[in-house]
């Protein structure tokens, strides 16, 4: 059996499948039925200090896409309302009857050394086994220049982790967040301020609807809304982008990464840690079909790594770093044409369709005895994928690479490039 026990940065857990920081993490009743569920650590709703924070009623809103319900998911509640004391007694138990697990907690105080030196010892004495930074929260807190507001300024990454390291022994995890031209910027400020390891992606500011009666932003609070944080499997895309973003870099190569971002099977965290993923986090999924998803996620992602031959998520982990390129390294000779199998398709022709009227009208369609028939036009196909994309018929379409005789061509050896031209000159 594959070996699913991780070591994040210190941070012991039985396998990568985290809960993140969110209402799923908000109290003890939650975290025990989840570790009783199976998963290997959480990282707790987002602590703040006293007083705590007022949320308000509703706050969920979702994007539910052909059929599929909660395809997208948006919050706009804060961090947790219930006492810090609370929380902390709470931590404390949890740590104490589940020793195995990994409890993280999350933090977001003013930015201002003196509440980061009050209440990390406080977190400290618990027992957790780390704190993660919530420097990513794009509504509500960022208002008052905490979560994002904090995120999207390298300098202040780097200062308040440097603080936390400062008046902390717990590794410190740097939660970025994505509403941010570029994640490296912060990502290597977490490093330079000392940061034991990296979290993303937090939510994106958005708005997934619009109440056209009552003419508001949904959620709807009182005749009003506002934007929200944005997860889900609609994001995952973007995650999985940025994660491998820092996995690639040279300023922040060998920083441990926990994935988070539309995780919602086995698959999705492979792919996350084929990315450079040490841990993955989920949330969305969680509050979708509950607790035990963990049991199909972790028998899943252990049956693939015994047929591929990978003990260890060691072996899995940063894989597929090395063919992540910039577009200027793609081979510009490679060629693939579609292929149509006629014994799958149904001839509901959405392929010709969609080639005839928006890609290389490469799709003919033909009557072969009174039956419709679509075949592919080699002369004419550029092997862009539509066609496979927009098919029905699982493996109908399919891209088959074509001998060239040429040898591989990048952009950046090309004789047409300007800057290899000026180059030469």
């Amino acid at each position: 059996m594959a070996d699913l026990t991780t070591n994040f940065a210190g941070i012991r857990s039985p396998n990568p499948f985290w809960l993140a920081s969110a209402p799923p993490t908000d109290k003890a009743y939650n975290v025990e039925r989840a570790f009783r569920a199976g998963w290997g650590g959480v990282v707790w709703k987002t602590l703040g200090e006293d007083p705590p924070v007022v949320n308000v009623s509703s706050r969920y809103g979702a994007i539910s896409y052909n059929g599929a319900r909660m395809a997208g998911f948006n919050n706009i509640e804060l961090i947790t309302d219930r006492p810090l004391s609370v929380n902390l007694d709470e931590i404390r138990r949890v740590k104490r009857d589940w020793p195995d697990r990994a409890v993280v907690v999350s933090l977001m105080v003013p930015c201002e050394e003196a509440s980061w030196q009050r209440i990390l010892p406080l977190v400290e004495a618990t027992g957790c086994d780390g704190v993660e930074l919530n420097f990513g929260c794009p509504h509500g807190m960022s208002e008052r220049n905490m979560g994002s507001a904090v995120g999207q300024v390298p300098d202040y990454v780097e200062m308040v982790t440097r603080w936390c390291k400062r008046h902390s022994r717990l590794p410190v995890i740097v939660k970025l967040t994505p509403n941010i031209t570029d994640i490296l910027a912060p990502a290597a400020a977490a490093r330079a301020g000392g940061a034991d390891a990296v979290s993303l992606i937090n939510t994106i500011q958005s708005i997934t609807g619009v109440d056209l009666d009552l003419m508001a932003p949904e959620p709807v609070v009182g005749g009003q809304g506002t934007h929200g944080g944005y997860c889900g499997p609609a994001v995952k895309p973007i995650a999985l982008r940025m994660v491998a973003d820092i996995a690639r870099d040279g300023a922040t190569r060998g920083l441990p990464i926990s994935g988070i971002g539309g995780i919602a099977s086995w698959r999705d965290a492979a792919e996350f840690i084929a990315l450079g993923a040490g841990t993955v986090q989920v949330c969305t999924a969680a509050m979708h079909y509950g607790f035990r998803i963990v049991t199909d996620m972790i028998d899943g992602l252990s049956n693939w790594m015994d047929a591929k031959g990978h003990r260890t998520l060691e072996e899995v982990r940063g894989r597929a770093i090395a063919n992540y390129v910039h577009w200027n390294d793609l081979d510009l000779n490679y060629k693939s044409l579609a292929r149509i199998d006629q014994d799958l398709c149904i001839r509901c022709g959405l392929c010709h369709i969609a080639c005839e009227d928006t890609s290389h009208q490469a799709i003919a369609a033909l009557r072969v005895d009174g039956a419709r028939r679509y075949e592919v036009i080699d002369a004419d196909c550029v092997g862009c994928n539509l066609c496979a994309h927009v098919c029905p018929v699982e493996h109908c379409i399919t891209m088959q690479p074509q001998p060239t005789g040429r040898g591989k061509l990048t952009w950046t050896q090309h004789p047409n490039n300007p800057l290899r031209q000026e180059a030469a000159e």
